[in-house]
């Protein structure tokens, strides 16, 4: 099995040098995600392409090198090719009819060539005499040049024939690992998964920094989407996630600023953490999904406030972006589920906020505010790799495993659908519920209490992440299913 992957555009534009660099970033990149896989794949860099080879044909081989090509960064789009050694004429359009014929029944085409080296034939030529032949010997509707249904691609370079199958739009921006890492404040929300998805993308080592305001189930819900945003378009790069608990500061800010100015002061007071911690992680930027005008704490006035206590740079993806767009990222790149069941706590909420933040009020606010209890809150952060989330909690460890099926016990597939789908679950004959994990915790109060429930997912970390966080809710019928 064959795959060609095209690189970004603004890839090929960069200097030879850059451009060098960024393709071996991004080889290194696909070689790492492929080791996941149960089999064998050779990444090979070419100048203008990376070539994904695997043996064999089938259809599953090819749906999770496709899942991982799709959502790497640094890709324009890739193809599924067949690859033949060059010939005539006439075996160039044998070998398009053993890929084609069968599926040009009905349909109307056109054949598209490109073509690289030195050859006694033109493009234009192999796209005639491929078409006419197609056109003759297959049960076509016929050429059309123009919206045909069907365009069959080939592509010619040097001695060899790549007969494209199927060609899909992989992710775009920029190989992960090519620019400097940030941290990402993320609460879970549209924004701020959206905003790290962004940065993400753009080839930038993405770690995740979350301030919790006194909810644990809150906390649960971030890990879970942080961890599918890594897993999903970073896992080429192990990052970290760091669980700031800011109880404590919120108690401060209720009982020592005024209420109109509380919500820039608690920003101020996340970004003044967030600065201390990326200094200590040496990262040298910080990343929020603030838009502007979007709620009151983020007018350009109260922007301008809330950056002054810091000077690392604070990237914000989303700054002119409006929410309907936002949540339309969301919905593509599979978080709008996560964002909407996101549990919430919020402290810190002002009866009429300001929205025009004077630096001198604020800072006298602040004078008020016991900074000690700001540090206390920095000293005490919980920082683990984003796969070892699962050990941060405090009954992890009570989890009971399950590795055989017993009579009466059903199985619960906690995946993400698309995940489900790509490799569905064997259970023996047992009872599988498909319920995603974002949906879980309200799901599963509806089910029998009298029947016991396994948990899985194909690495363990979501099943155990549940079953920890329903038993701590008082289910006594919950454990983690894990085969062999």
């Amino acid at each position: 099995m064959h795959f060609i992957v095209k690189f970004f555009p603004e890839i090929t534009i960069k200097s030879p040098p850059v451009r060098k660099r960024f393709v071996r970033q991004l080889r290194e990149n696909l070689r790492e995600l492929c080791r996941s896989l149960p089999f064998a794949v050779d990444v090979r860099r070419d100048w203008d392409k990376i070539d994904v080879l695997a043996e064999g044909e089938d259809d599953a081989v090819a749906a999770q090198i496709s899942a991982i090509l799709a959502h790497t960064p640094g890709i324009a789009h890739f193809a599924r090719v067949q690859t033949f050694p060059l010939g005539s004429l006439e075996d160039i359009f044998q070998q398009t009819r053993s890929v084609w014929g069968e599926a040009l029944a009905g349909k109307t085409f056109c054949v598209r060539v490109k073509r690289q080296g030195q050859h006694d034939f033109t493009s234009i030529e192999v796209e005639r005499y491929v078409g006419g032949g197609l056109n003759q010997f297959t049960e076509a509707a016929g050429v059309r040049l123009v919206d045909p249904d069907i365009t069959v691609k080939l592509e010619i370079k040097n001695d060899s024939v790549h007969v494209i199958e199927s060609q899909t739009p992989g992710l775009g921006g920029f190989p992960l690992g090519t620019q400097e890492p940030v941290l990402s404040l993320i609460s879970g929300g549209f924004d701020s998964t959206v905003a790290s998805y962004l940065t993400i993308k753009r080839g930038i080592r993405t770690h995740f920094c979350f301030f919790n305001l006194g909810g644990r189930a809150h906390e649960v819900g971030v890990k879970e989407v942080a961890y599918y945003l890594w897993k999903k378009f970073g896992a080429s790069h192990r990052v970290m996630f760091v669980a700031v608990p800011f109880e404590g500061v919120v108690e401060e800010i209720l009982q020592k600023v005024d209420n109109s100015q509380m919500g820039v002061v608690l920003k101020r007071m996340m970004l003044r953490a967030a600065t201390d911690i990326a200094k200590q992680m040496e990262i040298p930027a910080l990343v929020t999904g603030e838009a502007v005008a979007q709620v009151s704490s983020q007018t350009l006035t109260n922007l301008t406030v809330i950056d002054s206590v810091t000077n690392t740079l604070v990237l914000r993806p989303l700054i002119t972006m409006d929410k309907g767009d936002i949540i339309n990222i969301s919905r593509q790149i599979g978080t709008e589920e996560f964002a909407a069941a996101m549990p919430e706590y919020c402290g810190v909420i002002s009866r009429k906020p300001t929205t025009r933040a004077k630096e001198e009020r604020v800072a006298a606010e602040e004078l008020n505010f016991d900074m000690a209890v700001l540090q206390a809150a920095i000293d005490s952060r919980r920082t683990l790799p984003i796969d070892d989330v699962v050990r941060d909690l405090q009954q992890a460890d009570e989890v009971r495993l399950v590795s055989q099926l017993q009579p009466g016990q059903v199985v619960i597939d906690v995946r993400h659908p698309d995940e489900e789908e790509l490799r569905p679950l064997q259970a023996d004959g047992a009872t599988v519920l498909k319920i995603p994990f974002y949906r879980l915790s309200s799901a599963f109060a509806g089910l029998d209490a009298g029947v016991e429930y396994l948990l899985y997912c194909e690495k363990g970390v979501m099943s155990q992440l549940h079953a920890a966080n329903l038993s701590e809710a008082g289910y006594g019928n919950v454990a983690v299913y894990r085969p062999g």
